[in-house]
C-alpha cells in the first residue's frame, strides 16, 4: 500500500509553535535521560504540526499534533486531547526534505502531563526510510 497517497494538508507552522506548546516540550526534553537507553534506533529533532486520522472516528476532523522527534520507525508528539492506544490511524506531516507523508500508524502511548495537553507516540506500521537517522 503506498505510504504516501494525498490526504488534505496539515497546517505547517511558519514559526515556533504556540509558546504554551513550547514550555511543555522544553520541560519534557529537560528530564533527566534513563540509565538505559531503550529506543532501539536514535530519534531526531522534528518539529512540524501534523494531523492524525484515527479510524475509530471517521469523518470526524483529525487530532492537530506538535511533533517532538522521529525515527524511521515511529513519531513523538504532544497534543490537546487523549488519543485512544492501541487505535490505528493515518498521520500526515511533511518530512525533513519538505515532501508531505501520509503514514499508517497506531497509538504507542498518550498521557497526561500538564492542564489539557497529553504526550504521546505512535509506531508506523512500516519503517519509513524517509525518517531514517542521519546528521541533521
Amino acid at each position: 500500500m503506498n505510504t504516501t497517497a494525498c490526504l488534505p494538508s496539515p497546517a505547517v507552522p511558519a514559526g515556533p509553535f504556540p509558546a504554551e506548546v513550547e514550555t511543555i516540550i522544553a520541560a519534557l526534553e529537560s528530564r533527566p535521560r534513563p540509565l538505559v537507553e531503550r529506543h532501539r534506533l536514535p530519534r531526531r529533532r522534528h518539529r512540524v504540526l501534523a494531523s492524525l486520522y484515527l479510524y475509530s472516528r471517521h469523518g470526524s476532523p483529525p487530532a492537530e499534533l506538535f511533533t517532538r522527534h522521529v525515527n524511521a520507525k515511529g513519531l513523538g508528539f504532544l497534543v490537546d486531547g487523549l488519543l485512544p492506544v492501541g487505535h490505528g490511524a493515518t498521520v500526515v506531516l511533511v518530512d525533513f526534505e519538505g515532501q508531505l507523508r501520509s503514514i499508517r500508524c497506531t497509538i504507542l502511548r498518550c498521557g497526561l502531563v500538564a492542564s489539557g495537553w497529553y504526550e504521546g507516540a505512535c509506531y508506523f506500521n512500516r519503517e519509513q526510510m524517509c525518517f531514517a537517522h542521519s546528521a541533521p
